[in-house]
């Protein structure tokens, strides 16, 4: 699961995002925290502490997999969708806007993904702007958490190792503090050589991503949504070794809902169908279930 809540006496942190690269070991990555973008998302439904713990895992997760986008404008969605206590989850990043919502039983306890969501799916949805194509990832519900599940995404569907630690800090009356860590060996090192390997089929791992992956692994709760600052949590890291820095836009909370954009898709509908949407004040109610606001058009 998501791990537990840490409880922690720490000064407030801003939403930010940082990239690295080690060269010498062929890999990159991405450190990230949800401040007041997680907030005001969690906010907007007054989710419970268990509930808060599985969004803010799949935000941070969508964050730190939508920074690593190669084009600046974009998006991914991350959506699991099952038939249990939790029945539908919902992240996105666009241009380094993140949202969410979660939708199920408020009373859900934490565990691993089956018995929160039962059976179903996760589904991983690239947007490349330049090319104006969709790609799309599927994989089972399994695994302790949804970054337990993206590490096997990427381990299955694009072959690429690697390792995702995320954290949660803080409570609704305090404010909640969300961090994550990706690292993952590139495929193709700056040498252009392929450096893929399948663990299905008994290949060791490289020694340069084993001793990387050993030394993010040491990171710990308190580290990735405490105070410390993304550059300081790097040198702790990994001060042994080559790390390029790249900076990152900082992630905000950005839902799309603008009621211009809506009343302009309504309107194309027909006038019969409209009649039939309208409430008996003569408006039609469209519900944004990221923001939890109900827009009435009048169309």
């Amino acid at each position: 699961m998501f791990g537990e809540i840490v409880s922690a006496d720490l000064a407030p942190v801003l939403d930010a995002s940082l990239g690295f690269a080690g060269p010498g070991r062929d890999v990159r990555g991405r450190l990230v925290k949800l401040d007041a973008s997680l907030n005001a998302i969690l906010a907007a439904h007054d989710y419970p502490a268990p509930l808060a713990a599985v969004l803010a895992d799949a935000l941070v997760t969508t964050a730190l997999m939508g920074a690593m986008l190669r084009e600046a404008g974009g998006g991914l969605t991350l959506q699991a969708q099952a038939n249990g206590p939790l029945e539908l989850l919902v992240c996105d990043w666009n241009a380094g806007q993140v949202r969410g919502y979660l939708k199920g039983d408020v009373g859900a306890e934490l565990g691993d993904l089956p018995a929160m969501f039962g059976e179903g799916h996760l589904a991983v949805t690239l947007d490349e702007t330049t090319s104006n194509e969709r790609y799309q990832g599927i994989v089972p519900l399994e695994g302790a958490s949804i970054a337990a599940a993206i590490e096997s995404y990427f381990r299955v569907s694009e072959q690429i190792p690697t390792l995702i630690r995320t954290a949660l800090t803080g409570s609704a009356a305090s404010g909640y503090v969300a961090g994550g860590i990706l690292l993952q060996y590139l495929p193709r090192g700056e040498d252009g050589q392929s450096r893929r390997f399948a663990e299905d089929e008994g290949q060791p791992e490289p020694a340069d991503w084993q001793h990387m992956r050993t030394l993010a692994g040491t990171v710990t709760a308190e580290e990735l949504a405490g105070a410390l600052e993304p550059e300081a949590l790097l040198w702790r890291l990994f001060h042994e070794e080559e790390v390029r820095v790249v900076p990152g836009v900082a992630p905000s909370r950005g839902c799309r809902c603008d009621m211009a954009h809506i009343t302009d898709v309504i309107s194309r509908f027909p006038e019969a169908e409209r009649a039939d949407m309208r409430g008996p004040e003569g408006t039609i109610g469209v519900d944004c279930q990221f923001c939890a606001k109900v827009f009435q058009i009048h169309a």
